[in-house]
């Protein structure tokens, strides 16, 4: 009995020493990236399955650049830009993305609504659409900031699901053993193609401001002010891992679920988030349908926060504006103000023909386009010493750095070549 409630105890205190990584990387895991493992899954089996180890230590090492500079400098990734970097470099990133993130916002509201349809078919997709819409505004703006992180944690438990659906399915787990641990590469068009898309999800440019505001807000929160030291800096390190690796072995099981369920049963072409939903349901049965389904609503009510909180971030750092979700309405208006246009503006995406499928890929190329330079000024920063000290990359980080980097550039060149071939 003592033994339980030790553990139960220390299971309480790692869930609320447990900050902005697990939100980030959960973030990471919306309905748009769900679409994306869900086709290579359906296309390819378990051939991308590796994808999620050659992702997990390249995210975490961004992500934790960017905690890093948020703990350090008390100011988000944009407000750094524009305190130590020429204005235009900042206006680049803002001009990109902007559209990227209301394009992002926009697939992921789509396929929540999709999903609430296929859940209760009565109801019309777009009544969803706007129910979670308004729903998720009402939360941002009235609810305080530490009431949100507590929530988005509660609803990254959501996730759980699909660590459970590929296990309704009989699996063969040699294959799945050899697919992890030995690449396969097919030189061709489409393979490359999700390759790519695989890439561009999970390592996503909206995350790396994400990741450096939210840092500062937890700070802004603490009863008490802490000063920046190593012991603060690994915690910080433990939490963006222990995000980043709950997203990478999400990405894992949604490519395990797809990949032997629709894979194996004939279903090779899978657009939407609903179409995945909808062809395990006859295969692998109800219950990994249902599940399948309310993981996708849950990321989504996780992953739409951070997409309009990270644009609004990145508006208010340039021009200088009040924010933070620790304030309220009145105190910020233009923070609250932009995030509520950014969610209209993802929610009227889908009445002006733009299909969550388009979507995904204009949002895919912006993406493509600005995480290199991104990740190369993030690199400059965290080795910069008159900005960070002496909490400057250490030579591990540097390495899985400059090698994101150089994938990320490959990665898009390989994007732009394709799409325009």
């Amino acid at each position: 009995m003592k033994s339980k409630k030790n553990i139960l105890s220390r299971l309480s205190s790692f869930w609320k020493q447990i900050g902005p990584g697990l939100v980030t990387g959960a973030s990471d895991d919306d309905p748009s990236g769900i679409a994306t493992y869900s086709q290579a899954g359906a296309a390819y089996g378990l051939s991308t399955l590796w994808t999620s180890i050659v992702a997990f230590p390249l995210m975490a090492a961004i992500q934790q650049m960017c905690a890093r500079i948020g703990l350090v400098t008390s100011q988000g990734l944009t407000g750094t830009l524009k305190k130590y970097y020429p204005r235009p470099i900042l206006y680049v990133m803002l001009l990109f993305s902007f559209p990227a993130i209301i394009l992002n916002i926009g697939a992921d509201i789509a396929g929540m609504g999709a999903v609430g349809n296929l859940l209760f078919p009565k109801i019309d997709d777009g009544f969803f659409s706007v129910y979670f819409t308004i729903l998720l505004l009402g939360l941002i703006v009235y609810l305080p900031y530490q009431k949100i992180a507590s929530s988005l944690k509660y609803i990254c438990t959501v996730m759980l699901v699909y660590f459970i659906v590929p296990f309704l399915y009989k699996q063969d787990f040699g294959a799945i053993l050899t697919a992890t641990f030995i690449p396969t590469i097919k030189f061709d068009k489409d393979f490359l193609a999700i390759v790519v898309g695989i890439l561009g999800t999970t390592i996503s440019p909206y995350l790396f401001f994400w990741q450096a505001s939210m840092e500062v807000e937890e700070m802004n929160n603490r009863k008490r002010h802490l000063i920046v030291n190593k012991k603060l800096i690994r915690a910080m390190n433990q939490d963006v891992d222990f995000g980043m690796g709950v997203s990478g072995f999400v990405m894992y099981f949604i490519i395990l679920t797809t990949g032997t369920v629709l894979f194996q049963g004939g279903i090779h072409q899978i657009d939407t988030v609903e179409q995945a939903a909808m062809a395990l349901k006859p295969l692998a049965g109800n219950l990994a349908y249902l599940l399948f389904a309310i993981g996708i609503i849950g990321t989504g009510l996780i992953a739409i926060p951070v997409l309009s909180g990270s644009l609004s971030y990145i508006f208010t750092e340039t021009f200088g504006w009040e924010q933070g979700l620790d304030k309220k309405f009145h105190e910020a208006k233009g923070f609250y103000i932009i995030i509520a246009i950014s969610l209209v503006l993802g929610l009227a995406i889908n009445y002006i023909g733009i299909s969550p499928i388009q979507a995904l890929i204009y949002t895919a190329i912006l993406y493509g386009i600005t995480a290199p330079v991104l990740i190369a000024i993030i690199l400059h920063i965290s080795n910069n010493k008159r900005i960070m000290g002496e909490f400057v990359n250490s030579r591990p980080i540097n390495i899985l750095g400059f090698a994101a980097l150089a994938i990320m550039t490959v990665a898009a060149g390989l994007l732009i070549y394709l799409q325009l071939k």
